[in-house]
C-alpha cells in the first residue's frame, strides 16, 4: 500500500543537491514564499558558488522545496529554506533542514546563523524544534510591501 501513497501524494519525497537547471523553480517557490524574492539569475550564480550549499526537495519529478547556505571557515548562514504552499504543513521542512545541516556537518561547519523575521511563528518553532538559539535582534531589519519595517531575531545552532 506504500506505492498507492506515493503515487497518490505525487511521490517520495527525496532531498538531493540542486543543479543550475533548478534556478527558474527555486526562483519561483522563493519568489511565492518571500515579500522579495531572489531571481533566476542569483540562483543560477548561487549553484555555481563552491561555498554555497543548495538542496532540492523533490515530490516526483517535482521540486516542492529548497534549503541554501553560504559557508566560510567553519560558519554557515542559512539564507533561505522554502516549501511550496501546498506542500506545508506536513513535516517535509524538518527533514529537509536535517539533511541540509547534516550535510554542512559533513563539510567541516561547525556553527550555523540565520536571520528570521521575528513575527514568522511557524518559522521560528521550526528553527526551535532543531535546536536553534536566538542569539541576537536586528530591529526594523525588513521591509514590508506597505512600508512597514520588521525586526530579526539573529538564531545560531551549534553542529559539533
Amino acid at each position: 500500500m506504500t506505492w498507492l501513497s506515493d503515487w497518490w501524494s505525487g511521490g517520495t519525497a527525496v532531498i538531493e543537491p540542486a543543479n543550475p537547471r533548478d534556478a527558474a523553480r527555486l526562483s519561483q517557490l522563493h519568489g511565492a514564499s518571500f515579500h522579495r524574492g531572489w531571481g533566476e539569475g542569483e540562483f543560477e550564480v548561487m549553484l555555481t558558488e563552491r561555498n554555497t550549499l543548495v538542496h532540492r526537495l523533490r515530490l516526483g519529478r517535482k521540486t516542492i522545496g529548497f534549503a541554501v547556505s553560504r559557508m566560510a571557515a567553519d560558519e554557515a548562514e542559512l539564507l533561505s529554506i522554502a516549501i511550496d504552499a501546498t506542500q506545508r504543513g506536513r513535516g517535509l521542512s524538518r527533514n529537509l533542514l536535517l539533511t541540509h545541516l547534516g550535510h554542512l556537518a559533513g563539510r567541516g561547519v561547525r556553527k550555523v546563523f540565520l536571520e528570521v523575521e521575528e513575527n514568522n511563528q511557524p518559522a521560528r518553532r521550526l528553527y526551535e524544534w532543531a535546536g536553534f538559539e536566538v542569539v541576537g535582534r536586528r530591529e526594523r531589519y525588513y521591509q514590508q510591501p506597505g512600508g512597514e519595517q520588521l525586526n530579526a531575531l539573529l538564531m545560531r545552532r551549534d553542529l559539533s
